[in-house]
């Protein structure tokens, strides 16, 4: 293929960009390349937010064509948890026929080498951000995240984590020389002299599992780590959130394209209704990686039967704050709502439950008992969300009639401290939202414990009353321990209970927040920066990103011969 970018041009423009990514997750200091502000676009080729409208709204109804190999049907079906249908029919793939045309670009991209690799993802990247107002709408309507979060955690701080991949993979497959020198002394006899070669070498075709709440977010990792070391990636989108992944899909194959290389190390595969292509792939054996995001069933299934396959999952989890003191009792209740709150609760790292001591906790306001606590924070969330246009901002839109189901059966299970109500979406009058419900629980009854020991997917949070704050350290511990958690929160000023929250954390591997009170919230992380997991709890056994993530993505294969 004749290349229209250069591998020096890639390097010119992309290398900088590479390099301080490097710097950053050294330092683990603030940066990001692609800009968290809507009006930053629509200027040097990039989509301004009408631009970026449009171009969604072209999309609807049309098919989707990727010009892939083994294309035998067209499917469909996706609708906007705000109403629309989109109409967008994408092509089914004739597995038989596109595994091997996947397979037949490997070598050129491994002889490509790292850096080059890295190049090219990053101009994937590129081009992505450029259409970051078209993706903040496809992810907007089929996720129900409202546009803003679409926007930002969609866009800019999805593409943040598949640089950060690209950095992690580079990082280790740099870490061995491509060539090497090697002389032993042998006394008076002349020295033994080899020359060495060290290649990576990709393990073979990776799949990446969508989930539907966050296509990008959590795809991109796992995508551009599989890429980035050498792999074809088989992007296999959730049924109800296509369109992202499939615009990163043809992005991605544009630019491979441009840059000399096989399109079809990046191709995309739609089921039909209810097909589970997912169950077929994952077990094949052209498949040498697996990224999964999505429940603990089916992540238990990829795990214990896709056994020619590295597996990377990430599962449910329960996620525990514990609330003992603290010395801003307004700034930790507003925190905490907006926790609650923020996408309906449909994060894998939202709080579920809320640790509170039966006897109270100390505060900068003086004792308030649980009872307070839950009613302040109660009172917080109505605050945050009494005006309709703002709740429409903050929660978005149930993904799926599954969480609104679970939200409705959650009011049944204790003592309603704050009842979930319905608000209307004038823009769109189909939508459904709801605010959070919480729920009074007793730690101590057994039959609140199945209750609270269950992950309930949405706007529900518990308020488990506990006897004191070591048991409610102790019930994190269990928790954590037995059922996994993806973020953990304290409020505590004392030392005892602080060192006791983040012992337990790291004995059970656990990604731990304390006494956050201002803009920062549990349920976000910042790439280069903050891990996302940790790979040592039930929840997920990986982490989004650290070495362990991209380094058994590939093998080096060494070739050495006499000098």
């Amino acid at each position: 293929m004749a290349a229209e970018l250069t591998a020096h041009q890639l390097i010119a423009k992309h290398r900088p960009t590479l390099d301080q990514a490097l710097e950053t997750i050294r330092t683990r200091a603030y940066w990001s390349p692609h800009p968290e502000h809507p009006k930053a676009y629509g200027e040097n080729g990039s989509l301004s937010l009408p631009e970026g409208k449009a171009a969604f709204d072209a999309l609807q109804g049309t098919r989707f064509d990727l010009d892939q190999p083994g294309t035998d049907d067209w499917v469909g079906g996706e609708v906007s948890p705000y109403g629309p249908e989109l109409g967008i029919t994408y092509p089914h793939p004739d597995i038989d026929t596109l595994l091997p045309a996947m397979r037949a670009g490997m070598r050129a991209w491994r002889d490509a080498g790292a850096e080059v690799r890295a190049m090219v993802c990053l101009e994937i990247l590129s081009r992505i951000s450029a259409r970051t107002h078209e993706v903040a709408h496809a992810v907007m309507h089929t996720s129900g995240q409202a546009f803003m979060m679409a926007f930002q955690a969609g866009g800019p701080h999805a593409q943040d984590r598949g640089l950060e991949a690209v950095a992690y993979a580079y990082v280790e497959q740099s870490r061995t020389p491509d060539a090497a020198e090697w002389t032993k002394p042998q006394g008076k006899r002349d020295p033994i002299a080899l020359n060495k070669r060290f290649t990576p070498v990709a393990r073979g075709i990776s799949l990446m599992i969508g989930c539907n709440t966050f296509p990008t977010w959590n795809g991109y990792p796992g995508l551009f780590a599989s890429l980035a070391t050498g792999n074809p990636v088989l992007v296999k989108p959730h049924p109800r959130a296509v369109l992202p992944l499939a615009l990163t899909v043809r992005i991605a194959r544009e630019v491979l394209v441009d840059a000399g290389f096989d399109p079809n190390l990046v191709c995309l595969a739609v089921e039909r209704p209810d097909e589970g292509i997912a169950k077929t792939l994952a077990v094949r054996p052209e498949i040498k990686l697996i990224d999964y995001t999505g429940s603990t069933s089916f992540g238990d299934w990829l795990e214990a039967n896709a056994r020619q396959a590295q597996v990377y999952t990430e599962k449910a989890g329960v996620n525990t704050v514990v609330v003992e003191s603290t010395d801003n009792y307004k700034g930790m209740l507003a925190n905490l709502a907006f926790s609650l709150s923020l996408y309906s609760g449909q994060m894998c790292t939202t709080p579920q439950n809320l640790l509170i001591p039966r006897d109270g906790i100390r505060t900068d306001a003086g004792a308030k008992s649980y009872d307070d606590v839950v009613a302040d924070l109660a009172a917080s969330v109505n605050g945050l969300l009494g005006d309709d246009a703002r709740a429409n901002g903050i929660l978005g839109a149930l993904v799926n009639p599954d969480v609104k189901s679970r939200l409705e059966a959650a009011a049944g299970l204790g003592e309603v401290a704050l009842p979930s109500r319905e608000i209307a979406n004038p823009e769109f009058p189909d939508a459904v939202v709801r605010t959070p419900v919480i729920v009074k629980l007793d730690g101590a009854k057994p039959d609140a414990e199945a209750a609270y020991l269950s992950e309930c997917f949405g706007p529900v949070s518990f308020a488990v009353a506990v006897d004191s704050a070591t048991d409610a350290v102790e019930l994190l511990r269990r928790t954590v321990r037995d059922k996994g958690a993806m973020t953990v929160g304290a409020y505590t000023t004392s030392e005892e209970i602080s060192a006791a929250v983040e012992e337990t954390c790291l004995e059970e591997c656990a990604q731990l927040s304390l006494n956050l009170t201002g803009g920062v919230y549990v349920n976000q992380t910042a790439a280069f920066s903050d891990f996302h997991g940790s790979g040592g709890n039930p929840a997920a056994n990986a982490a989004l990103c650290d070495g362990a993530f991209v380094a058994n993505r590939f093998r080096v294969v060494e070739i050495r011969k006499d000098a």
